[in-house]
């Protein structure tokens, strides 16, 4: 109860002893929270003071000062009440100056505070083993496994104490031991795989990596990483029989033969991945995607029966409502037109048949913007592979007007169409084309495109100087292969045109290279012939024997071609067109006459007697890629 003292000048409160307990109670709360305050800044001060600490130490240990060190460690390890962390500096610190009965002693006294610490046998065995005591130092270590306690993280760090000394057999004991005291078999099967690959088992270490797959699904795909990065071309046998055991043993796990399918197709044996992956997509009622992948990749490396397998397979098996359905159709045509046109014997009832099935396709789905693609491929097949360039233009015309086409299938079908309005001797529609895709796409790939086809053209005309400032400018090409083909058209005129008052020669040559482009093999060669009787002594002799043997390869007389290539090679291998001979003449080798072991030869050559050449890059991986490097 609280009165007023009316007659004093400044009133008085008293309190009742309730209130006095309630001030009180009240002091006694802000005392304890300056109290709590001002331990926490003493806390925060001890902390700053021990990470400094900690840093100077680490700073004098580097610096080789191991007395200072130790001296700061051994306070650090104290003030922080026995951190393992500070302890183990502090060991090495009194190693480094090889006290070794200090170390002894400091390990001693630590095992009394903590005697179930098995990682201080570690340390002392250690210890032991730099004065040269091997034997009382493995008896250290064995006690350090026995008294392995029931422990996952002690046993991870056991094992790793025993991996940072080298001791890969013990780590391993130790591994296999914690196992059996968990009673869970497997749970460090990943461990126990990267500890045999240091002792360079690959056999154990693949055993193990696969029981860690099994125990852990979600690591399939961090294992395919690693095993590509890992694994030689030796070991995947290996891999390969260690699967077919695990899918015998236990053939409900699906995660075998998933990694069956990728060893086969690190191998490129695509027609057994195909086979895993049909297997697979049956038995897990999928909707073709792995399927459709293994065509994919077969048919960017040239298996071309392996992909119309895969696609096939899609067509016939997931039906006309799948959304893969349209997209294996035209992989399939895709697919079938390439093992024609890339068989160097192909036959004209051949390419009649081919014909005919994109025809069956575009009655099946229609002329539209979904067929589009396929459209501007039959006009491809027709134009240059069957003479037919009426009939593929009048596709190209009408397939750019459908509703709705993909701008970029447009665009290509333009570039296309202008290019078979070139080799038909139209070159106003052809440049009409070409300039209309410059103009829609300036800064992409395809505007890039038609300005270097664009550019030909003026070359072809005759108007050198401008073609120039074209391919200079196109130099600069995020495209590597309109780049080279800049770089290289840009290096001929400059070369042709610097040692002559007259460009009569240069134009000779461009009109043979027209006439190559539109297939008119006979006036090619007798405009070259006519243009080395006239210039018998002109820069121009290797581009003839060059071109000539374009020609050549173009008719399918690879003798000839060949001919051609080796007299550029041989007897003017300080030319531009010497570098284009070798990568030429290889690659025809390798994918026309079939010599791998010549065409080997040949990328061998390129890259290291020409390492300037725009084609050394290429060279290199195609060497690699025949020689069998996984790539």
């Amino acid at each position: 109860m609280l009165w007023f003292q009316s007659n004093d000048r400044i009133p008085h409160f008293y309190a009742t002893t309730s209130h006095q307990n309630s001030l009180y109670s009240c002091l006694k709360k802000y005392c304890l929270m300056i109290r709590a305050s001002i331990v926490c800044v003493i806390c925060f001060l001890s902390i700053a003071m021990m990470a400094q600490d900690s840093k100077l130490a680490n700073e004098y240990y580097r610096s080789g000062e191991y007395e200072q060190a130790a001296a700061l460690y051994k306070k650090i390890w104290v003030e922080s009440r026995y951190n393992e962390y500070y302890f183990d500096r502090y060991i090495e610190s009194l190693l480094a100056l090889e006290d070794y009965d200090q170390s002894l002693k400091e390990i001693k006294t630590q095992l009394k505070r903590n005697p179930k610490d098995v990682n201080l046998y570690v340390v002392r065995g250690k210890v032991l083993e730099r004065q040269g005591k091997g034997e009382e130092a493995e008896k250290q270590y064995a006690k350090a496994v026995q008294q392995l306690p029931k422990d996952h993280n002690k046993i991870r760090n056991l094992a790793n104490a025993f991996n940072r000394l080298t001791k890969y057999e013990l780590a391993l004991k130790t591994y296999k031991m914690g196992e059996a005291l968990l009673n869970q078999s497997g749970i460090f099967s990943y461990q126990i795989a990267d500890i045999y690959k240091r002792l360079g088992n690959t056999s154990e270490m693949i055993h193990y990596y696969l029981l860690s797959v099994n125990e852990n699904p979600n690591q399939l795909a961090t294992m395919k990483n690693y095993f590509s990065r890992t694994l030689t071309e030796e070991d995947f046998p290996v891999l390969k029989e260690k699967l077919f055991v695990n899918i015998q043993d236990d053939p409900d796990n699906v995660n075998f033969p998933e990694l069956l399918e990728w060893v086969y197709i690190q191998e490129k044996d695509y027609k057994k991945a195909l086979r895993q992956a049909k297997a697979l997509d049956l038995r897990l009622e999928e909707n073709g995607t792995r399927v459709f992948n293994i065509g994919m990749i077969a048919s960017n490396d040239g298996q071309f029966d392996t992909a119309i397998g895969a696609y096939q397979y899609v067509i016939d098996n997931k039906g006309i409502n799948s959304s893969y359905y349209l997209e294996a159709r035209q992989e399939l045509l895709s697919n079938r037109k390439k093992k024609v046109v890339k068989n160097p014997n192909y036959s004209n009832q051949d390419l009649l048949d081919l014909q005919n099935e994109y025809i069956s396709y575009l009655s099946e789905i229609g002329k539209n913007k979904q067929s589009a693609f396929i459209v501007a491929e039959l006009a491809n097949l027709e134009a240059y592979y069957m003479n037919d360039l009426p009939s593929a233009i009048n596709r190209l015309n009408e397939m750019i007007e459908y509703p709705g086409v993909n701008k970029y299938v447009k665009a290509n079908g333009k570039i296309s169409l202008a290019d078979f309005y070139l080799i038909q001797g139209e070159i106003w529609e052809a440049t009409l084309l070409y300039s209309q895709v410059d103009k829609d796409f300036k800064e992409d790939y395809l505007g890039e495109k038609a300005r270097y086809r664009n550019a030909l053209l003026s070359y072809y005309n005759g108007d050198f100087q401008w073609a120039q400032k074209q391919f200079d400018v196109l130099k600069a090409s995020t495209s590597k292969l309109i780049s080279n083909d800049a770089i290289d058209k840009s290096v001929f005129i400059m070369d042709n045109l610097a040692l002559d008052t007259s460009d009569v020669a240069i134009s000779m040559y461009a009109e043979a290279e027209l006439m190559t482009r539109q297939n008119k093999y006979a006036q090619a060669f007798n405009k070259l012939d006519s243009l080395a009787t006239a210039f018998p002594d002109h820069s121009l002799v290797d581009d003839i024997y060059y071109q000539k043997a374009i020609l050549y390869r173009k008719q399918k007389d690879y003798d000839k071609a060949v001919e051609m290539y080796m007299t550029v090679i041989e007897n003017h291998n300080e030319e531009i067109r010497c570098d284009n001979s070798i990568f030429e003449l290889a690659e025809m080798y390798e994918m026309e006459i079939g010599d791998i072991d010549k065409a080997q030869e040949l990328y061998e050559k390129l890259f290291l007697d020409y390492s300037n050449s725009v084609f050394a890059i290429e060279a290199r991986k195609k060497y690699r890629s025949l020689r069998g490097d996984n790539l």
